[in-house]
């Protein structure tokens, strides 16, 4: 009896559901399941309005959904193009520490350590993962304009990377990057909490801080497009010369 309201309450929740959203669900799922790669065109307007049997205007709404969420990009007489992250893309959209009057830096990375090991509670639960599961941790330095700024630990599931902890040595500066191009997952959006904590032996020996001059801690959960988590950030930012902007 509960399955039938459930699975009734689920259909009168898609027929609510503009059609123009529903069908860019379903294009996003194909996307998702890997079958329109990063950087290629999908099907034109004309072919998925008739495969799903709407308008071009429904149509052209559903992509401009997925446009707005940054899963597409629309390259005028030419196509549709599934988004690639590219090394300055993936920066300009999640790398938010800038120069204080606003100028964007390039960060370059340096990896200190990368192993694997057994995840602890709190980044199994970052991760969505059972406690214990493996988990690859890279902890690097990244420097702007010349000088360390930021300490990260980045932590993904081993079994979704699986021999990333044995990638060549030097890892790309962009990660997000690579893990689309290697590993198919794309990373479409993060959530952030921010707090303010003081410098400790590892920030004083690889930022050059102060011993407990005042930082920044971002930690960082990335989602791919299905909202599953992806990647869990801690990094903790020397802000002398530099500041987090984020624009609402």
């Amino acid at each position: 009896m509960n399955q039938d309201i459930s699975s009734s309450a689920e259909v009168k929740s898609a027929i609510f559901q503009p059609l123009y959203l529903q069908i860019s669900q379903l294009l996003l799922e194909r996307i998702a399941s890997g079958e329109w790669p990063a950087g290629t065109y999908i099907p034109s307007e004309a072919s998925l309005a008739d495969a799903y049997n709407v308008s071009i205007g429904t149509l052209r709404k559903a992509l401009n959904e997925l446009v707005s969420n940054n899963v597409v990009i629309r390259y005028q007489g030419k196509g549709t193009v599934v988004a690639a992250h590219d090394s300055d893309s993936a920066l300009f959209r999640f790398f938010n520490v800038l120069r204080e009057n606003g100028e964007r830096s390039l960060p370059l990375s340096r990896v200190l350590a990368r192993h694997l090991r057994s995840a602890s509670a709190e980044e199994a639960a970052a991760l969505d993962i059972a406690p214990g599961s493996k988990v690859i941790h890279i902890w690097r330095v990244r420097d702007l304009d010349g000088a360390p700024a930021i300490l990260e630990h980045v932590y993904v599931d081993a079994a979704r990377f699986s021999g990333m902890d044995r990638e060549p040595e030097i890892l790309p500066n962009t990660l997000y990057q690579l893990y689309q191009q290697k590993y198919a997952c794309t990373v479409a959006n993060a959530h952030e909490q921010i707090t303010a904590v003081n410098a400790g032996p590892d920030e004083v020996l690889h930022l050059d801080a102060t011993e407990g001059e005042a930082l920044l801690r971002i930690w960082r959960t990335a989602r791919d497009f299905q909202d599953k988590p992806v990647e869990y950030r801690v990094s903790t930012v020397l802000t002398r010369h530099h500041a987090y902007f984020n624009q609402l």
